[in-house]
């Protein structure tokens, strides 16, 4: 039986993408797992890495999901699916994704390179898994095992704060209702030129600025600042009856990290203390007094 055709990938330098993932991958298997569909369709119905990004779902699966299951032994089930839904989400695999550059080599149609699709969430998910697939059926479960776990792991040590949302703003929405607070919206504005821009977004909640971000695409830029506002919001006004046990003490776990609300850390309120009132010496503090009901709260219509 002839065996389908597989081509290497376009880029030369492709040596520098599995040097970032970590352990090497079959040549052929590295050439599918990087060939999306609209390659394969203007070159002749070449294989495209759809098989292998089903296998790599699953194995993605399992190694996440025994990951949360051993590491919070006091979650129940419901919390802990949420939570596995934050952590391979396609936001958050396609932020893993630009961690690697991934996006630089993978064989896409020239439509939809020109319509941006090396930066997109679904195709830059879609490709992380089907190179998880890869892996495994290079080295087998383990060496996967290390992979994903390296590659999630902001996503894994933030799960329990995210809340139900797959992502930050879908999050930050439900965390808004549960409190009767307006939906959040977001202002953003781009620097630089046009092969160098960068954004900035402000996330904004009933007039006020609860959160900050950046990122090379608006998208990035959002839910970063929404992420920030969460943490903002959760830490003011607790979690709404969200089920989110333990939420206080993982978000300071978090934030003394580095991760959640990144430069707004220092406003945050210590929920251990008996007022729980945050500082005021940063416009970010009373923003988050103001979401309290403080005296520098915003009337809603």
């Amino acid at each position: 039986m002839a065996r389908r055709r597989t081509v290497p990938p376009a880029r030369t330098d492709v040596e520098a993408l599995v040097y970032r993932w970590g352990p090497s991958i079959d040549p052929d298997l590295l050439g599918l797992a990087l060939t999306h569909r609209s390659y394969a369709h203007e070159n002749g119905g070449l294989p495209t890495n759809e098989r292998l990004e089903f296998l790599g779902d699953s194995v993605l699966g399992v190694v996440v999901t025994e990951h949360l299951f051993r590491s919070h032994p006091d979650v129940p089930e419901g919390q802990l699916a949420k939570m596995r839904a934050a952590t391979v989400s396609e936001p958050a695999l396609a932020a893993a994704a630009r961690d690697l550059g991934l996006g630089d080599f993978i064989r896409l149609g020239k439509g939809e390179t020109l319509s941006g699709g090396r930066d997109k969430d679904s195709i830059l998910a879609d490709t992380l898994e089907a190179l998880i697939g890869a892996t495994y059926l290079t080295h087998g479960l383990e060496p996967t095992r290390t992979v994903v776990t390296r590659l999630v792991s902001r996503f894994l040590d933030t799960a329990r704060t995210r809340g139900a949302g797959l992502d930050w703003k879908t999050s930050l929405q439900e965390l808004c209702a549960a409190h009767g607070l307006g939906s959040p919206s977001y202002e953003v504005t781009s620097h630089g030129p046009d092969h160098e821009r960068s954004f900035t977004a402000r996330a904004v909640v009933d007039g006020q600025q609860v959160g900050r971000g950046g990122g090379t695409s608006k998208k990035a830029a959002e839910h970063e600042a929404a992420e920030a506002a969460y943490a903002t919001i959760l830490a003011s006004r607790g979690d709404g009856g969200l089920d989110l046990p333990g939420v206080h003490d993982a978000l300071r776990a978090d934030l003394l990290a580095g991760r959640g609300a990144k430069d707004d850390a220092e406003d945050l309120p210590d929920a251990s203390s008996p007022s729980g009132d945050p500082p005021v010496h940063r416009p970010v503090a009373q923003e988050s007094a103001d979401l309290r009901g403080g005296p520098g709260r915003c009337a809603r219509a």
